[in-house]
């Protein structure tokens, strides 16, 4: 069985026991979290997507690690005018691990 979820803008497709790194979440390491916006849910060459979202379907999650990606090194410059601007960001991220997919 396998869900469409969405969570922090983005789109994740999810089976049972798939590790997915999502937006930052606000949830400790260890607590379970609940995705209640799942767009489709499938098993086999059955499928049901919701319009937009099923309301019927949930998923549960683990929170495994809290931590932020590898640095992104930002740089912009103009030629010839002696304008340049250096900046970094890292990305916090939540890493999870689906624990089940809930269909009412």
């Amino acid at each position: 069985m396998f869900a469409v979820i969405e969570t922090g803008g983005k789109q994740y497709r999810v089976q049972q026991g798939s590790i997915i790194f999502v937006e930052k979440l606000a949830a400790e390491v260890g607590d379970v979290v609940q995705f209640s916006d799942v767009l489709a849910v499938g098993q086999g060459s059955e499928v049901a997507f919701g319009t937009p979202l099923l309301t019927n379907v949930h998923v549960a999650a683990k929170v495994t690690e809290q931590g932020k990606e590898k640095k992104i090194i930002i740089f912009r410059y103009k030629a010839k005018s002696r304008y340049r601007k250096k900046n970094g960001h890292r990305q916090p991220f939540t890493k999870v691990i689906i624990e089940s997919i809930t269909v009412n």
